[in-house]
């Protein structure tokens, strides 16, 4: 089932990039951007994280706390969070639980051959835990201008 506009987010408990416990419920009362993106270290995940990083400041002055998920390591994101100075947290959804939740964990195909994967996708939610947006059609190299309008 596809989330939508208007629904209430799926709350999620699972680990940040430094073993922490992360619920989407911890953050009620606060707007959030969870993006989901492939693979961390690759140019349209880092375009799309360096953006976020570069607007950080704009992001949390429109209230926003940023919470990215792939299904990479958490030892992976710590990586990627030193190497280009990620200042939000990345959650390490290696059993894919997350992705499923949101609907992001779909099949794709390269080269005519299908493969499972994420749809990089990002749902703004509110306040309330509603999602108030889901983009699809994400600009990697400006994505906060999607985001703040």
């Amino acid at each position: 089932m596809a989330l939508a506009v208007g629904q209430e987010a799926p709350d999620f408990e699972s680990k940040d990039q430094n073993g922490n416990t992360v619920k989407l419920s911890d953050y009620k009362g606060k707007k959030v951007v969870l993006y989901f993106y492939p693979k961390d270290n690759t140019p349209g995940c880092t375009a799309q994280a360096c953006d976020l990083r570069d607007n950080y400041e704009a992001l949390q002055k429109a209230g926003y706390e940023v919470i990215g998920v792939s299904s990479d390591s958490e030892k992976s994101h710590q990586k990627f969070i030193q190497k280009f100075e990620l200042p939000f947290t990345l959650i390490a959804d290696e059993d894919k639980s997350v992705h499923e939740k949101f609907g992001t964990w779909v099949e794709k195909s390269m080269y005519g051959k299908a493969y499972m994967g994420t749809a990089r996708t990002t749902f703004i939610i509110d306040e309330n835990g509603v999602i108030a947006e889901i983009i699809d059609k994400v600009k990697t190299k400006e994505h906060t201008n999607q985001i703040i309008k």
